[in-house]
């Protein structure tokens, strides 16, 4: 009976993500009742044939632009809610395998990026059989920082046991990275994390991530704390680690960052008042609890507790926590308590969401902050990648004589002393 709950992806939600429609947008398309659009989506009633012509249609002129894209290969590893791949789209990249073991971030991320091919899940069947994995130049990937200890090579070697990545990051997610670039060899990585990745274990979990790519694997490794408030009204600072396979001239600690003091205020992202549902305010409850909650800790000494912005401000950084109370942003309004960020806000915070550029929030509030909470800040990954475009181009230039040779090496006819001997 568990198993006769668990809802299938039909062949019309299938088409339906593949065009991008959400389910009220596909209603409205294929001018269904809810009930019957419903029993379509969970499976209970087969949609007529023209329903699903119409999808099919709608899939197909949407993938069409997707596989219009010519330039480097890429995947997208840890991929969330696609904040990473939107910043390699935009500069020519096509990518061509997606993981995310997170079903709700899979919904929004399917919804969003039309697709020649499923998202895959656990990232370990993977790196176990990394030849699942299409060939690709670029590796993308937002890992998530699982602690691993460093235990010393002279002590392994006393045991008999190996040291080197197989052993040092066994059991962590930048392990099975690592497995995938070691298998690959793409001409380029782009990784991101925490900024407290490089102080983390006093320095020795980030010492043996760096030793893994530059020295067992033989990548030139550059890295570089970046903060979005040149481009969102967010503090909010990751660390991003770039590795070429080959020489480059390409300088992440040169990059010229544009002046946070001049980036965008919350106003520029803040819904109009009368489009905020009041679901948003505060209770009188939870605010009273706040108030006291930090006044509790100011009298101690200590700076816990709720922040306040209006349209002139910054904000702190968003967390996956926010759907619980909102607390670390809280928009002032007149006359009322404070409210929370909504979803649409949230997006436009972490700039998935321009003017140029719509992204859908399928999933309940709860999800879609914990989504934003956890994802990487759009427009900073459009600047890493911008800055990255002409050296990656080099770096295939350079790899094509050799891929050519290879070609030629394996379709050449044999010569008789090599047909005598098989």
């Amino acid at each position: 009976m568990a198993l006769r709950r668990v809802q299938k992806r039909t062949e019309f939600k299938k088409l339906r993500e593949q065009a991008g429609l959400t389910f009220p947008e596909a209603m409205a398309l294929l001018k269904l009742e809810y009930r019957t659009a419903h029993r379509y989506e969970r499976g209970e009633t087969r949609p007529t044939k023209l329903v699903l012509d119409i999808l099919r249609q709608e899939a197909e002129k949407r993938l069409a632009s997707e596989n219009a894209a010519t330039g480097f290969r890429f995947i997208d590893l840890f991929a969330g809610i696609g904040g990473l791949r939107i910043g390699f789209q935009a500069i020519g990249g096509r990518c061509v395998f997606t993981s995310e073991w997170d079903l709700k971030c899979q919904q929004t991320y399917a919804l969003n990026f039309p697709d020649n091919h499923p998202i895959a899940g656990d990232i370990r069947e993977y790196s176990a059989h990394p030849e699942k994995i299409p060939e690709h130049d670029v590796l993308v990937a937002g890992f998530p920082c699982q602690p691993f200890s460093i235990a010393g090579v002279s002590k392994k070697n006393a045991l008999g046991r190996p040291h080197g990545f197989l052993c040092d990051t066994q059991g962590t997610l930048f392990f099975d990275t690592a497995q995938i670039i070691a298998h690959h060899k793409p001409a380029a990585f782009v990784l991101e994390n925490v900024k407290n990745l490089e102080r983390h274990d006093q320095g020795r979990t980030f010492a043996t991530i760096i030793n893994v790519l530059e020295n067992e694997l033989g990548y030139h490794v550059q890295y570089r704390v970046i903060g979005s408030q040149s481009w969102v009204p967010q503090k909010r600072e990751r660390i991003f680690i770039v590795g070429f396979r080959n020489p480059t001239k390409f300088d992440l600690k040169a990059l010229k960052i544009p002046d946070p003091l001049h980036g965008p205020k919350l106003g520029s992202i803040l819904q109009p008042s009368g489009e905020v549902d009041p679901k948003y305010t505060l209770t009188p409850h939870l605010w009273k609890y706040l108030q006291d909650y930090k006044a509790k800790h100011n009298a101690a000494g200590n700076g816990f507790g709720f922040g306040l912005v209006g349209p002139d401000d910054v904000t702190r950084t968003l967390s996956a926590r926010y759907y619980k109370d909102g607390s670390e942003i809280l928009v002032k309004q007149k006359g009322t308590r404070p409210r929370r960020l909504t979803p649409k806000e949230c997006a436009r915070l972490m700039g998935f969401e321009t003017k140029n550029r719509e992204f859908k929030i399928p999933v309940s509030d709860t999800q879609a902050y914990k989504q934003f909470g956890n994802a990487v800040v759009v427009p900073v990954v459009e600047f890493v990648a911008r800055a990255l475009k002409p050296h990656i181009e080099a770096a295939l230039q350079a790899d094509a004589p050799k891929k050519e040779a290879a070609v030629r090496k394996v379709t050449r006819p044999q010569s008789q002393s090599e047909a005598a001997y098989g």
